[in-house]
């Protein structure tokens, strides 16, 4: 028997550019869409929602888009009924009247920590575990929700459609229409990159790399935080978007900011993908193409063991020696040393790598997806729960 659907609170408090909001806002989608379930999203900055988002008008303070009620999370929180999910992403901190009105309901409600993605090991051992601060009250229960790469965790964002619309694209030459869009033209054998990644005071190395390739090079670079070190290279003190460069076998060209749909289309368009933060990390595997991931640095070298176990995960997907490759590039890159050696033992295992690249993505793709599983956690907890339909 179908269930009725929850009604779901997602609070996002946007603290690194993009990152978080795009997680929340696939997951809202994906909810809505994919589940029919009721889902509004807290959102406190809209003006960086509203550059992800076409149609969202960021002066307004609720609107319904593709489903979800988007509403802004005001600084100073006025009442509103509780749901029957609460998500409380990224533990940012729900407002302290509305978690009140969570220990107070008369029924049970769910309230779940979503957790930034990782591989490390300890994550499938707290996946799902009720949080200690939760103990205090006989109704309200909070849990953890770690998103991550193996059966025993959360599992990724993907859509339902996402895999078979990426094969449809590239089957019928969308890659090369949407590349002529951005003002490339490659041939058959030039090599397309995407570049969006965190400073990086050694790219230089890599770009002159790049320009003695001995194939003409497509660099793609949105707008981000790199577009300053690419400048330095290019010996200019700024770039913006539009703007396009030949260097010898390279050209660069400089794309604005875009939307999740099309930064999907990016990557399905080029054979080697650099990427950071969490989203764009995500939607780089269901690619499944060559990568790298920028990890966010963090003060004492805290991101290394992240970074370490997710290669420990990923390069068993690859041959010895092509994981080998893989792991000097990510590594040179993420320290801050010049990655333009490893780059060369890249592109000499290339063929294996972009096998390593599909079969990581095939592996993936095997599991339930982060929505499926948030839908069957929370109607495993609250199917036989009354409902406040107030």
């Amino acid at each position: 028997m179908k269930t009725a659907p929850l009604r779901w609170d997602i609070f996002c408090r946007i603290v690194d550019n993009f990152g978080d909001i795009g997680v929340c806002w696939r997951l809202a989608r994906q909810l809505v869409n994919e589940h029919g379930q009721e889902v509004q999203l807290w959102v406190d900055d809209l003006s960086v929602m509203a550059a992800l988002v076409p149609g969202l008008a960021e002066e307004k303070s609720l609107q319904c888009i593709d489903g979800v009620r988007v509403r802004r999370w005001p600084k100073h929180w006025r009442d509103q009924p509780v749901t029957d999910v609460v998500i409380e992403a990224f533990a940012c901190t729900l407002p302290a009247a509305y978690l009140s009105a969570l220990a107070d309901s008369a029924h049970p409600r769910l309230w779940l920590n979503l957790e930034y993605l990782s591989a490390e090991a300890w994550v499938e051992d707290c996946h799902g575990l009720p949080s200690p601060v939760a103990q205090s009250t006989t109704q309200l229960k909070k849990y953890f929700f770690f998103p991550g790469f193996t059966e025993k965790t959360g599992g990724l964002s993907r859509e339902q459609n996402l895999l078979s619309s990426r094969d449809q694209f590239r089957k019928n030459a969308g890659n090369t229409r949407f590349l002529k869009s951005l003002g490339a033209n490659p041939e058959p054998g030039d090599l397309k990159l995407s570049l969006f990644s965190y400073e990086n005071p050694h790219i230089g190395s890599w770009l002159t790399a790049l320009s003695q390739h001995s194939r003409p090079v497509h660099l793609f670079v949105p707008e981000g935080r790199v577009l300053g070190d690419v400048a330095d290279w290019l010996g200019l003190t700024r770039l913006v978007a539009g703007q396009q460069f030949h260097r010898e076998q390279l050209h660069l060209y400089v794309l604005p900011f875009t939307t999740p749909d099309e930064y999907d289309r990016l990557l399905w368009s080029c054979d080697f993908n650099i990427v950071r933060g969490e989203d764009s990390f995500v939607r780089a595997q269901w690619a499944a193409a060559p990568m790298l991931w920028h990890i966010y640095p963090q003060d004492d070298d805290a991101h290394r063991p992240k970074l370490d176990a997710f290669l420990s995960l990923y390069n068993q997907s690859f041959s010895t020696s092509a994981a080998g490759a893989v792991t000097a590039f990510w590594q040179d890159w993420n320290r801050g040393a010049n990655p333009a050696p490893s780059w060369q033992e890249v592109l000499a295992h290339w063929s294996a790598i972009q096998a390593g690249a599909r079969h990581w993505c095939e592996y993936l793709a095997a599991q339930k997806n982060i929505s499926q599983q948030l839908v069957t956690f929370a109607e495993k907890q609250l199917l036989f729960a009354p409902r406040n339909l107030s």
